[in-house]
């Protein structure tokens, strides 16, 4: 039953009832180009725009690796309710469609892809900033569970360069390392 909720989650997420966040006059651009090896393993979520199927959501992470046939198996996890609340992991794979462009499915029964634009990644490959054309998503994702003000200029402007209301962010908690 909470796989079928989750399911549905995502589908009423991916049909656009979230908020949309970013003006769509901006043109949106993706980091031309990504290196998927250095973009797997574990990365924090520092700070996302508001969505149904994160609600009230903390320490929450996303875990990237290779699979066989060249995309990446996509593992998402939450604490409900707070850092002591109860573990949620949705599972799925990302495919690439173009340079810092990728396609991201939670389920087999449902084939609804989401997008997933790389809109910027640091050089050393420690923080991202991701977000979806249609302004419903985006996120700033770390190797560390937080950010100083120095460390989200760039992830702030970036964001900004692409339309969205950096207003409308919400940060997540998350525990110290």
């Amino acid at each position: 039953m909470r796989r079928l909720l989750l399911v549905l989650a995502l589908v009423v997420s991916a049909c656009g009832l979230n908020g949309n966040y970013r003006d769509q006059s901006f043109q949106m651009r993706a980091v031309p180009e990504l290196d998927a090896a250095r973009y797997q393993g574990l990365w924090y979520e520092v700070a996302r725009f508001p969505n149904t199927f994160e609600k009230d959501c903390a320490g929450v992470t996303a875990e990237y690796a290779a699979l066989p046939d060249g995309r990446l198996a996509v593992r998402n996890t939450c604490r409900k309710g707070g850092l002591d609340g109860p573990v949620r992991v949705v599972e799925g794979s990302a495919r690439f469609v173009g340079a810092g462009i990728l396609k991201v499915r939670f389920s087999d029964i449902i084939r609804i892809e989401g997008d997933y634009w790389v809109l910027y990644v640091s050089p050393s490959y420690d923080i991202a900033v991701v977000g979806e054309p249609a302004g419903d998503f985006g996120w700033i994702l770390a190797r560390e569970p937080q950010l100083d003000r120095a460390q989200l200029e760039v992830p702030l402007a970036t964001l900004r360069a692409n339309g969205y209301d950096t207003a409308r962010l919400e940060y997540v908690v998350q525990a110290p390392r």
